[in-house]
């Protein structure tokens, strides 16, 4: 229907009354209450506890339920490349199942620990991506093989490919993992996700999209550990847009993670969230604001080896662009600092738009690995 058959429907409006001008004041005035306020290490560790204890019941975990992980492996073949691929499913809460697959380097390409244990990282998807199909490689599949030429979505692959065991989940929502209103047989239900459903869902009882995910991936964590296979002691986390976003919530949250790299999602809540007030249901979680800002929360990493990756042209940090998200960094590397840590946080700024770049794994792979090996001498 062109506009001027639109406008024989209905009238023009000549001036709206939206409520963001009334909401960006009331940001103003409530957001961030709980920032941190000291100046010493040791007020820092006291409010780390008291933030985490404030997070974990904003995101819902207090409402998950543990069980057994069950797992189940489906599939393991080996692709023309020498890396083999599982197909593993865990339990991770009751009737509750994560697929993923798990890309295992060729025996002359693993990078080891000192232990001799192959070293790990999980993977994590963000949207448009059909979840673990983009992350893993899965270049056979039409669609997915135009969202990795897209966004160079396969770091799970890219990972494996430079020894590093790489472990490549659904997330809730994604993938197999879409729940009903979104098993579509088209190709924008496969691509994208149920977070829209599962925030509905989940909202009213208490629990949150980012919660869900966050709970996922410490139980992937618990299989990472019960496998015993794979070395723990430098677990890494690598996460693009959406699976930035859960690297960092769980990086903040676990202290199981040993080292990260966020891309594409590191930013001031106002000018991204607020103000880009479409993205998806999985970034709001309620009450939020209140009590932190991005940079708060990932100061909780502190002090382990961490990059961030940001695109100058990303449309996600703003109209104020980077410096949206150098505001946010400045807080993360005060964190840092108390630790006497000025090697990280690593700040990989990349020309051009929404991106994963693969080029930060050759600068910060090794640079990473060393700080876990100084942290734990």
């Amino acid at each position: 229907m062109d506009n001027a058959n639109t406008l024989d429907r209905i009238i023009e409006i000549p001036k709206f009354y939206g409520s963001l001008a009334g909401m960006l004041k009331k940001f103003d005035k409530y957001a961030r209450q709980d920032a941190f306020k000291g100046s010493s290490l040791e007020e820092f560790e006291s409010w780390r506890v008291q933030a985490r204890r404030i997070l974990w019941e904003l995101l819902g975990l207090h409402r998950m339920e543990n069980c057994p992980l069950e797992p189940v492996t489906e599939e393991r073949i080996t692709l023309d490349s020498g890396i083999v691929r599982e197909k593993v499913i865990i339990q991770v809460e009751p009737e509750t199942y994560m697929p993923m697959y798990i890309l295992i380097p060729t025996p002359e390409t693993v990078v080891r620990a000192d232990s001799g244990m192959p070293r790990c990282f999980l993977a994590l998807p963000g949207h448009q991506g059909a979840g673990k199909y983009s992350v893993a490689g899965c270049y056979d599949i039409p669609a997915v093989k135009d969202k990795i030429e897209y966004f160079n979505y396969d770091y799970g692959m890219q990972l494996a490919k430079r020894g590093y065991v790489a472990l490549c989940p659904d997330c809730r929502g994604f993938g197999e993992r879409r729940d009903e209103n979104m098993r579509g047989l088209d190709e924008k239900n496969f691509l994208t996700s149920s977070c829209f459903h599962l925030a509905h869902m989940a909202e009213p009882i208490g629990e949150t999209v980012a919660g869900m995910c966050t709970w996922d991936a410490m139980r992937l964590i618990d299989y990472v550990y019960e496998r015993g296979e794979w070395d723990t002691d430098s677990l890494g986390a690598i996460g693009f847009s959406g699976g930035g976003m859960q690297v960092y919530w769980l990086a903040a949250m676990d202290e199981r993670i040993k080292q990260c790299i966020i891309s594409g999602y590191l930013y001031g809540y106002k000018d991204s969230l607020m103000i880009l007030n479409g993205n998806c249901n999985c970034n709001y979680v309620p009450h939020l604001w209140e009590h932190f800002d991005m940079g708060d929360i990932a100061s909780l990493i502190a002090p382990r080896p961490l990059a961030v990756q940001s695109c100058r042209d990303d449309h996600l940090n703003g109209s104020r662009g980077l410096e949206n998200v150098y505001e946010q960094m400045e807080i993360v590397k005060a964190a840092y600092h108390l630790y006497g840590e000025e090697s990280y946080p690593i700040h990989d700024i990349r020309e051009g738009r929404h991106c994963w770049h693969e080029e930060l794994l050759d600068v910060a792979l090794s640079a990473l690995q060393k700080g876990v090996e100084r942290q734990k001498g």
